[in-house]
């Protein structure tokens, strides 16, 4: 059992937890807790090691099988001093950091602009997963995905649906062919008058900031969510999910 903070697998594990910087450079992420696990077990990734805690977590509820050397016990103060949360969930295993490719010809693209609330782009990724969403771009200026936050808050988004930074340009030529539309609140076409019937792109931005000047230059069309009550605004992630869902709906009719 490992009991020592300076084993290299924890502080390794720790640093990937707590920071951008090492997951980008090892090429590595750390995802905490069964249900994570599981999710990036049976989208096909192996994980370099698990630590768990034997007295709060057993690896039956491990959906897939793992080789025994790669299954590390350690004591609960280890697991705690690694774990990103205030209550540990007793597992944390270190994986490769996901790679995901881009569809040949995806039709439903979200476009994420600025978002920097782990939070929110956590929900977000969740809400595209479920609404059918086939890729996800993130453009210069959002939080990493790779964030335990973003990662907790997608309940495995991550690894249902492909989640990439790209450039702008970059965006501009995976979107070519697509129906561009930009949330705004100060357009005139409601959400669900739109046509989301055919091949689409929807950008959603901070609503802090707005939209970026490459989002508004690239957006066919604005788009809003009619409110009540004189609300000023959604938040982020509330107004991808009511505007995902729409579309949704017209697909499935």
């Amino acid at each position: 059992m490992i009991t020592s903070l300076q084993n290299d697998r924890v502080k390794l594990a720790h640093g990937l937890l707590n920071g951008t910087k090492s997951r980008r450079k090892l090429g590595k992420v750390a995802l905490e807790g069964v249900r994570l696990i599981n999710d990036a077990l049976e989208a096909g990734y192996l994980p370099d090691f698990i630590l768990y805690d034997p007295d709060a977590v057993s690896i039956t509820t491990l959906k897939v099988a793992v080789d025994a050397d790669l299954l590390l016990e350690a004591a609960p103060e280890i697991i705690r001093s690694v774990s990103g949360t205030e209550h540990s969930q007793g597992i944390v295993g270190v994986f490769p950091l996901p790679t995901p490719n881009i569809p040949r010809s995806p039709q439903h693209i979200l476009i994420l602009d600025a978002i920097s609330d782990p939070g929110n782009l956590g929900t977000i990724l969740r809400s595209a997963a479920a609404a059918g969403v086939d890729l996800v771009l993130l453009a210069p200026g959002c939080v990493d995905p790779y964030n335990d936050k973003v990662l907790r808050g997608g309940m495995g988004a991550h690894f249902r649906v492909p989640v990439i930074n790209q450039s702008w340009d970059k965006i501009a030529e995976t979107c070519n062919g697509s129906t561009i539309s930009l949330a705004d609140m100060h357009s005139d076409l409601a959400y669900d008058a739109a046509d989301w019937s055919g091949r689409w792109a929807l950008i959603v931005g901070s609503e802090a900031h707005g939209a970026s000047e490459q989002a508004s230059a690239l957006a066919h069309q604005r788009i809003y969510i009619p409110m009540a009550a004189e609300t000023e605004s959604l938040n982020a992630a509330m107004a991808a999910a009511v505007i995902l869902f729409e579309a949704a709906r017209q697909q499935r009719r």
